[in-house]
């Protein structure tokens, strides 16, 4: 049934003065507040990062953008911010000032001058939701701060109105009136979710979890946060278009997943199959007699060992229509696919796996499969750098809506690890000798471009200069969805013996690390594989996998030593030849982007010295598309 849209309030102020009236206001406004007014434009204006003061806001916004990266009137424009959502933007970053965070990504610094040293530029301008905008930045968070009433001064072209002085506050008075009515405006169903946001690596990512009447649950992106009664028709239409661009996204992914060679790549990876293989097939009391849900089944491959495992039910989920199709069909000519239902009165003995053809979200709708009527889910959801179009999201659904209480998950644990890699890693070494010919300002060109853009590659296992640590931990029994956006902290020390043994004289050995690489490894545990645990891993350690790993190149190589060398130049930069780094101080963010599907990542790096001294160096971001 068709949702009735509401009627659209325009508002206007009705005005019951008479002409005498409005003069003799007009005069008490000027004369009573022509001090304040001339107080408040005369004021120094504070900068929003920093303790500069400037005599006019054209001054303040060349310097914010100068220094740190911020360039107000380029969103102003860009996002077609009014007065109301320039007011709430300073305010806004102010306040993610004043507690060392960073207004763009959300990352929290350890003190202001480290927030100063990692300010960036934003990687994306959506027109959607904004952080700030929200009603409590209608509040100015500095008192008498003047750069509110002036932000627009040399703006042109604005009507008489829009350029009269502005009491202070009256102005205040006005914004305390406004209020925004949630429940007015917020449809609280089973088919309509409040809205949720996160800050990404720059980007503004709003999700909007409504099930829509085809029964595809959540939408994400491009719904504004400022919400009332006059904006519900275009908030309904952003919604809208949201949720068409997220089918558009899932009809490409699910559609690349038609070609037969992803399906060869990935079933001739070897690590990866014979993993899920082994945790199916030698865990007899874990899949004996069990219903399996397979989400994301592809050629059924899982859904296969399943059956051959002795499951009594195999729910093949597969969001592509040709490869649900050729799933049925393998499933056939294995004489593996149930064909009706006992009910029916069909012969059981044709089979016990079924495919359902459709994204797992809309299986509640369709009631195919009974709520919390699964055994054991298992799905191979993992993408490059473990979350980069994974389907981890959908397992989360489909263990919240199918899966039986104390019910497995296959794989249980996921874990990502961080480890830096030297020149080698890199393609420098490949072009400075092409049959003889030096070439090394292409390799020189394409680290530097590595530096904003990630590289999924093998890495040698040779090239791995330092130790390896756990960046994250995923439980996928417990976790939630949000946790999907994470902040890791690993410090990184040059792995073996110390190569230098700080005596007077002696030469530090000096490794050069040009990176950090990421893998990620899944482990099938003995909480529910009891016979025979496995683990799944992507490590530069082991065999290579179609995943590979994901090369996350800094912005200038880091010069390293072991610790306990002293022979270095105190004064010099750490990190550089002369005062190499005995630790790598390395904090990774990584978090959903506005496009569905991808993730960006963040990178921090701070280099700590042989006697202490720390460096810090800009923070990166990285767009996993």
């Amino acid at each position: 049934m068709a949702m009735e849209e509401p009627n659209t309030v325009y508002m206007e102020v009705e005005d019951d003065n008479s002409d005498d009236d409005k003069d003799q206001n007009w005069d008490d406004w000027e004369n009573g507040d022509e001090e304040d007014e001339e107080e408040a434009m005369s004021s120094k204006l504070l900068c929003l990062f920093c303790d500069s003061t400037y005599d006019s806001s054209n001054a303040l916004f060349e310097h914010c953008a100068s220094e740190h990266r911020f360039h107000f009137n380029t969103l102003k424009n860009t996002l077609a911010l009014d007065f109301y959502g320039c007011f709430k933007l300073i305010n806004y970053v102010r306040s993610k000032v004043a507690g060392n965070k960073c207004w763009s990504c959300g990352i929290v610094c350890q003190s202001k001058e480290d927030l100063l040293n990692h300010l960036h530029e934003v990687a994306s301008l959506d027109n959607g939701k904004f952080p700030w905008n929200d009603d409590e930045f209608l509040k100015p968070f500095l008192n008498e701060d003047a750069l509110l009433y002036s932000f627009d001064e040399d703006d042109e072209g604005e009507d008489d109105m829009d350029n009269m002085p502005i009491d202070k506050e009256e102005l205040i008075k006005d914004l305390e009136q406004i209020s925004i009515d949630e429940d007015d405006f917020t449809l609280e169903t089973e088919e309509n979710k409040p809205t949720a946001f996160s800050l990404s690596g720059g980007k503004y990512t709003s999700m909007i979890n409504t099930t829509l009447s085809n029964g595809i649950v959540s939408a994400e992106g491009g719904v504004s946060s400022y919400r009332n009664n006059n904006d519900l028709d275009s908030s309904l239409y952003i919604a809208k278009v949201a949720a068409n661009k997220i089918k558009d996204v899932n009809k490409n992914y699910f559609g690349g997943y038609s070609s037969y060679g992803i399906h060869r790549d990935m079933i001739s990876d070897k690590v990866r199959t014979d993993a899920y293989r082994q945790a199916i097939l030698e865990n007899p009391s874990l899949l004996k007699g069990a219903v399996v849900m397979d989400v994301g089944c592809g050629t059924g491959i899982l859904s296969l060992f399943a059956a051959q495992a002795g499951a009594s039910r195999v729910i093949a989920v597969e969001a592509s229509e040709k490869m649900a199709a050729v799933a049925a069909q393998i499933a056939k000519d294995n004489n593996l696919l149930r064909i009706g239902s006992k009910n029916e009165g069909s012969d059981q003995g044709n089979g016990v796996m079924e495919v359902v053809q459709g994204m797992v979200e809309e299986l509640k709708s369709t009631q195919k499969v009974q709520p919390h009527s699964v055994d054991v889910l298992v799905s191979e959801w993992m993408g490059y750098c473990l979350l980069y179009e994974s389907m981890l999201s959908s397992v989360l659904y489909a263990r919240d809506q199918f899966l039986k209480p104390g019910g497995a998950v296959l794989p249980d644990m996921a874990t990502m690890f961080a480890a830096g890699f030297g020149r080698g890693g890199t393609s420098i070494p490949f072009w400075e000798n092409v049959y003889g010919f030096n070439m090394s300002c292409i390799g020189e060109e394409i680290v530097k471009d590595a530096s904003r853009i990630p590289i999924v590659d093998v890495v040698d296992s040779r090239d791995i200069i330092t130790n390896s640590k756990v960046l994250q931990n995923f439980d996928l029994v417990t976790m939630k969805l949000e946790e999907m956006d994470f902040t890791g902290m690993v410090e990184l020390e040059l792995k073996g013996e110390t190569s230098a043994n700080g005596s007077t004289g002696s030469k530090p050995v000096t490794n050069w690390c040009y990176g950090v690489v990421v893998w990620f490894e899944t482990g099938f545990t003995e909480r529910f594989c009891k016979e025979k645990p496995t683990n799944l891993s992507t490590s530069p350690h082991t065999n290579s996998t179609h995943w590979s790993q994901t090369i996350l190149t800094f912005s200038e190589p880091i010069a390293m030593v072991s610790p306990g060398t002293l022979n270095v130049d105190k004064m010099a930069a750490v990190g550089s030849d002369a005062c190499p780094a005995v630790k790598i101080q390395c904090r990774i963010s990584v978090v959903r982007a506005a496009q569905h599907r991808s993730i960006d990542i963040s990178m921090e790096l701070s280099g700590i010295g042989p006697f202490g001294r720390k460096r810090n160096w800009p923070a990166q971001m990285f767009n996993v598309l």
